[in-house]
């Protein structure tokens, strides 16, 4: 049984975007307009080559950060401020997903590829803040992204979390699979499933998976 699985979790790691919310409120699409003028500013691209550069990177270093970090030296801290100046307003409260997470046996944490003042924001309008003993971004790695292993580590390090006694909760395949190597139960989030050997479970309802771990 799935619960089984489960039996031994006691940190629960949640990536955010696409993750706590579903992908149909296209929260990041203003994300990604906001990355396309950082581009074009920092490269001169016009906008499609400016585009293009942002999927490039995002698909080669894991974030459109690191491959501007790689190739422009441009500042990590300026950049997140940036792309994360938007609207919060298309998300709304879930308390009974609040309550899910909550009843979770353990500590429960936030780990995504945006900073921590985003995510905070984010759980706010979700009305999920309380739910999470801690955030953490990318900053907290060091910017190194997921799902370069030395990411999670740095991040898990920092929370003093066992991998053997932890689950992730991820809507990217690729992002499961350093998890998946440390021996935590890995959980795809995500309209649609993708077999791969480093991913324990598909859902395509966090809550629906949750109410069946209690």
């Amino acid at each position: 049984m799935t619960k089984d699985r489960f039996a031994h979790v006691r940190a629960w790691v949640f990536d955010l975007d696409n993750t706590l919310y579903s992908p149909a409120v296209r929260l990041f699409d203003q994300i990604e307009a906001r990355m396309n003028a950082y581009v074009m500013r920092v490269t001169g691209a016009a906008a499609e080559e400016a585009a293009h550069l942002r999927r490039d990177y995002w698909a080669r270093y894991g974030t459109t950060l690191a491959g501007l970090m790689t190739h422009h030296e441009i500042d990590p801290e300026d950049y997140l401020v940036d792309v994360h100046d938007i609207s919060f307003d298309a998300l709304t409260p879930d308390p009974h997903l609040a309550r899910l997470i909550s009843d979770l046996p353990g500590r429960k944490i936030v780990y995504t590829n945006g900073s921590a003042p985003y995510a905070a924001q984010v759980l706010k309008a979700r009305g999920l803040d309380a739910a999470f003993d801690a955030i953490y971004g990318v900053e907290h790695a060091d910017f190194a992204p997921k799902p370069q292993a030395e990411a999670f580590e740095r991040v898990f390090a920092r929370d003093g979390l066992t991998p053997t006694e932890a689950a992730m909760f991820e809507d990217d395949p690729r992002n499961l699979a350093a998890p998946h190597a440390m021996g935590m139960q890995t959980v795809h989030v995500a309209p649609e499933p993708v077999p791969a050997p480093h991913i324990h479970h598909h859902t395509d309802d966090l809550g629906g998976f949750l109410r069946h771990l209690r």
